[in-house]
């Protein structure tokens, strides 16, 4: 069975217990079967014995004519039941006719020579007949007396029995599948709440706990269980900030020092094949301190240390500012940039939001950088804000490479490329869009990426929006982070 663990425990119940109700319907029906033929076997009994004593009455008294008797004083042609009476040799001394209701054939109905007790007889016309035959008397006056009575009002109480029970069944079954739904709901709730609360934690509050109930039941040491794990990854992703954030700091000097050795070599008179190698080592060097600065920056947002306070941010002015001191880049790469002129962003209505104006421009830097490594010469990259009534969205898009749809929900994964087989000085190193999405997150917003192999690819942040009347009239700073 597939499904929830509570629709599958409620599958269950109801299966078992529409088990348990038929079992326990076919021993009741087999029950009451039993106690109605005993019932009239014992009534055949007490009849019989009657007709014995009518019969032998009158056999003494020298009356052979038994039917006027018979049908005087048991009247069976209209009572429905059959009669029949023998004498020690066979010979046939009174046999009842057909029943007025015709609900069994007399003539199908053998001799009561057979054995005594109560027996079914089949094939007695329209249906079964239950017979009873005693013997009486002592010789030579035995005779043997058979009666039967048809079954059908049997099977019609039987029929009766069988409705009732599936009514109440019916009834039971839904009102217990009811009841069990509700007690598995509430079992299960414990279930829901740990499942909530797991989802809530995430690296960045992972000192929080699990509910732990006070009843010790199994929910309460799975509780225990997963707040034991969430400890243990706590201290180990405390463990790597720490490493991360000691060896960005421990790199810097020496990068520190390696940039003003080789930028003091590249100053004196060097020969022009030496020259070369130590431009070639200060782009390195360059690079390096780059990607140590971005596992600085990745560091402190996982840790959720802030930089500055955050202020209200025009994104439209920080998004044009940003984009013209990138321009000389896109000219230097063959790239033409497209953006709202500063005089655009002066007629058109701001976009307004809350924010660390550094780490926003460094997501449009990041975004820009992106996607200026991914777009050959002669393409376009272009950068537009634009509102909607509850949020500020900033959209990067380029004519570039694009993406491969299987790669698109692992971009945002830190040092993953989409070609690793690129050289690192062609593309980016694999942290930049890990970095936009970490500072996107801390600013309560998201990144979203459309790709089209050959065609390009188009980023778009969607952070809260803040309207003119919600702008914080004191204790906030308006910036464009130029």
């Amino acid at each position: 069975m597939t499904g929830s663990l509570r629709s599958r425990a409620v599958r269950w119940y109801g299966l078992w217990l529409a088990l348990v109700f038929g079992i326990t319907g076919v021993l009741v029906l087999l029950g009451f079967r039993h106690y109605l033929e005993r019932t009239l076997a014992a009534s055949q009994r007490t009849r019989a014995l009657r007709i014995a004593g009518v019969t032998l009455r009158a056999i003494e008294s020298g009356d052979s004519d038994l039917r006027e008797l018979m049908t005087v004083s048991f009247a069976p042609e209209a009572t429905g039941r059959f009669v029949a009476v023998t004498d020690r040799s066979g010979r046939v001394l009174y046999r009842s006719g057909p029943p007025q209701d015709q609900s069994f054939d007399p003539a199908l109905i053998p001799n009561p020579a057979g054995e005594l007790g109560s027996r079914r007889v089949q094939g007695a016309g329209a249906g079964e007949l239950l017979l009873t035959t005693i013997e009486s008397g002592a010789a030579p006056m035995q005779i043997r007396v058979a009666t039967g009575d048809a079954l059908a009002p049997l099977l019609v109480e039987e029929r009766r029995l069988l409705a009732t029970l599936l009514i109440v069944f019916a009834v039971l079954g839904l009102v217990a599948i009811g009841g069990g739904y509700l007690l598995v709901d509430r079992a299960l709730r414990p279930v829901g709440e740990l499942t909530r609360s797991a989802e809530g934690i995430t690296s960045r509050n992972l000192s929080e706990r699990l509910p732990e109930p006070v009843i010790v039941d199994e929910f309460g040491e799975l509780s225990r269980a997963l707040n034991r794990m969430i400890a243990r990854l706590e201290e180990a992703f405390q463990h790597n900030r720490r490493f991360l954030d000691d060896a960005s700091h421990e790199l810097r000097t020496p990068l520190t020092v390696l940039r003003g050795e080789l930028e003091a070599l590249n100053r004196e008179s060097v020969p022009g094949r030496f020259r070369d190698t130590v431009a070639s080592l200060l782009d390195e060097v360059e690079r390096l301190a780059r990607l140590v600065e971005n596992l600085f920056a990745l560091s402190r947002l996982d840790a959720g240390r802030p930089t500055t306070e955050w202020c209200r941010i025009n994104l439209t002015q920080l998004a044009t500012a940003t984009a013209e001191q990138m321009r000389l880049l896109a000219e230097d790469r063959g790239l033409r940039l497209e953006s709202d002129s500063p005089l655009q962003v002066l007629v058109r209505q701001p976009v307004w939001v809350e924010g660390d104006p550094s780490r926003l421009k460094q997501v449009i830097v990041n975004l820009l950088d992106n996607a200026f490594n991914y777009t050959p010469r002669g393409g376009a990259v272009g950068i537009v804000v634009r509102g909607t009534s509850d949020e500020a969205i900033l959209e990067v898009w380029d004519t570039g490479i694009g993406i491969p749809a299987e790669a698109l929900p692992r971009v945002f994964d830190r040092f993953f490329r989409v070609d690793p087989s690129r050289n690192r000085s062609d593309g980016g190193s694999g942290i930049g869009l890990s970095i936009v999405k970490a500072i996107c997150s801390a600013h309560r917003g998201r990144v979203e990426v459309l790709s089209t192999v050959g065609k390009g690819s188009q980023f778009s942040l969607r952070l809260p929006r803040v309207s003119e009347s919600n702008l914080p009239e004191s204790g906030a700073q308006e910036s464009t982070a130029s």
